[in-house]
């Protein structure tokens, strides 16, 4: 920051493969963002069971607001969005009992058929409207109950990952609205946990922190944290925890009819949607409704994204280390020649996403890609088409007509991804910002200052503050 403008806030915006601390302000009408940090957030695997490490994230973040003591800046408050789903286990005694389980961790994939014995499939899906995907908290849970999970057994609290860390820098205990959303245990009728699919897994609603919703003020910085850092009694404010929650908030749309994509490691693709929409077709298509800011619900369906890619890279030995110039030498792929379902099973968290591409490949029927550069075409085409796919679903669900598609995210710098996206779904694909996950948190933060007054006014500064840039339709889809 050049200057000291009167209120500043830091976005904790935690991802499955990296994390990073943002500092921003809005002045004159307008956002400006700074990097503080950026740091990885590494999967642990001890004993055959995945984790990750809450500790060195607590640490990451400890580091980020050391360095603000460091420049003088006064927070205003903070604020921590993660992935959803993962939660850790707090004992009576108040303390982390073991690291939280990491959601690509295969221990949950046979747990589905078993907890439909306990309640129907139609019926966990009536309750929440939640798409069904093995790694939901619900259904860790149950898994972690039938193995017998030590810390699961001993716990007084669960809290999911944003909560967890704002528990041990603010010693609050919340349950913020849109990351209990992706669990499969909030009842949106009721906006509450249900007391059937809790009592499955062996839990009630006190075993959960009190419930607050996005732009709710959770509490301050503990004395210990304090005294660690060097800064005072800053306010952690609850943003929408949940990434894609705080991504769609930042969402530079000024009207209703507009789809959004948040591309990065996931493929988020959906509408947001005055209320829950939750009927037999949104269960056929396997659509899930999260909550997100201001009551609403982001109807959406999770779709695998550069996942395939950012393994394929860690394979490739013939490819280069820059991503962009992988994009480039994809386009000299001949087009069209290998088409995967991305959301197929094997490509979850396969050995080798190479050999999983290549064996889909082999057994449709299709060309087998040859080296680096029809696999990452064969990826991009492959996701281009699933969008349309999903589209075309919501096209049927939606309350309004789509016009356009928003993306968001680091996959929205994939200039030949996005053409090809505008060219399948034969409508404008509208890319920025980039870093939408760490807007939003910023902009939940100015609004529980007073700073702005709803989700229409920071979608108004963020389009004043962010360059976009338009895809239009260049081929007629096929």
């Amino acid at each position: 920051m050049n200057h000291n403008p009167t209120s500043v806030f830091l976005a904790v915006d935690l991802g499955a493969t990296s994390g990073r601390t943002i500092l921003g302000y809005i002045e004159d009408g307008k956002l400006t963002q700074r990097e503080l940090t950026r740091f990885p957030n590494r999967i642990t695997t001890v004993g055959g069971q995945l984790y990750w490490d809450i500790y060195a994230l607590y640490d990451e973040i400890l580091h980020g607001l050391k360095l603000c003591a460091d420049e003088g800046i006064q927070l205003t408050s903070i604020g921590i969005d993660t992935w959803g789903v993962d939660f850790v286990c707090i004992g009576h005694d108040g303390r982390v009992l073991r690291n939280p389980r990491c959601y690509r961790d295969p221990y949950t994939d046979h747990i589905m058929d078993r907890f439909f014995e306990k309640i129907p499939r139609q019926e966990v899906y009536a309750k929440t409207g939640i798409q069904f995907m093995t790694f939901n908290s619900l259904f860790q849970l149950a898994a972690q109950r039938d193995e017998g999970n030590s810390a699961l057994m001993a716990a007084d609290k669960i809290l999911f990952m944003p909560d967890a860390l704002t528990y041990m820098l603010t010693g609050q205990a919340v349950c913020e609205y849109t990351v209990l959303s992706t669990s499969q245990m909030l009842n949106p009728a009721t906006r509450r946990i249900d007391p059937d699919l809790a009592a499955a897994v062996g839990l009630s609603e006190s075993n959960f922190g009190r419930y607050v919703d996005p732009g709710q003020v959770v509490g301050v910085l503990t004395d210990e944290v304090r005294r660690i850092t060097g800064l005072g009694p800053v306010p952690v404010v609850a943003v929408a925890g949940h990434d894609t929650a705080s991504a769609v908030a930042a969402v530079p749309a000024l009207d209703p009819n507009y789809a959004y994509l948040s591309c990065g490691t996931w493929s988020l693709l959906g509408i947001e949607s005055p209320e829950a929409i939750i009927s037999q077709r949104s269960m056929e298509y396997n659509f899930t409704n999260e909550g997100g800011i201001e009551g609403t619900t982001r109807l959406l369906k999770n779709i695998c994204g550069m996942w395939l890619l950012e393994r394929c890279r860690s394979e490739w030995t013939d490819a280069p280390a820059d991503v962009n110039e992988i994009n480039r030498n994809a386009m000299q792929a001949k087009p069209k020649q290998s088409i995967i379902n991305p959301d197929d099973p094997r490509f979850a968290n396969p050995t080798s996403m190479v050999a999983a591409i290549c064996d889909y490949c082999r057994e449709t029927g299709q060309h087998v890609p040859q080296d680096y550069r029809e696999m990452a075409r064969c990826i991009f085409e492959s996701l281009a088409l699933r969008y349309r796919e999903v589209i075309g679903y919501l096209q049927q669900l939606s309350p309004v007509e789509i016009k356009r598609l928003h993306v968001i995210g680091g996959g929205s710098l994939n200039q030949y991804l996005m053409q090809m996206t505008a060219d399948a779904t034969g409508m404008p694909v509208i890319t920025g910002p980039v870093e939408g996950t760490a807007i939003g948190n910023i902009m939940m933060q100015a609004k529980a200052a007073g700073i702005v007054a709803d989700r229409f006014e920071m979608r108004s500064i963020i389009a004043r503050s962010i360059e976009t840039k338009t895809y239009e339709p260049q081929t007629n889809p096929t």
